[in-house]
């Protein structure tokens, strides 16, 4: 079976009274919305497939490697040895 791979987008949105810096964490936007003096919500989530050679690309770019899926560069399967 060939795996399949997809790319998943979500906005969230966050009201406060002072900027956030840019550099923010998952982690620390929850500990913000949901414990100190910022209000979040979920306003959209995308979803699309991507081939083997976009998942190579993408995983580079969010700072991985194809391996991760264990895939080439190219997107080919590693062939196990």
């Amino acid at each position: 079976m060939t795996p399949k791979y997809f790319k998943t987008t979500f906005t969230y949105s966050v009201l406060s009274e002072d900027p956030l810096p840019d550099c923010l964490t998952l982690e620390q936007i929850h500990v913000l919305t949901h414990y100190e003096d910022c209000v979040g919500q979920f306003v959209s989530t995308t979803q699309e497939e991507l081939t083997p050679k976009q998942t190579a690309e993408a995983l580079y770019a969010f700072g991985s490697e194809p391996g991760f899926f264990q895939l080439n560069d190219d997107g080919t399967p590693i062939e196990e040895t």
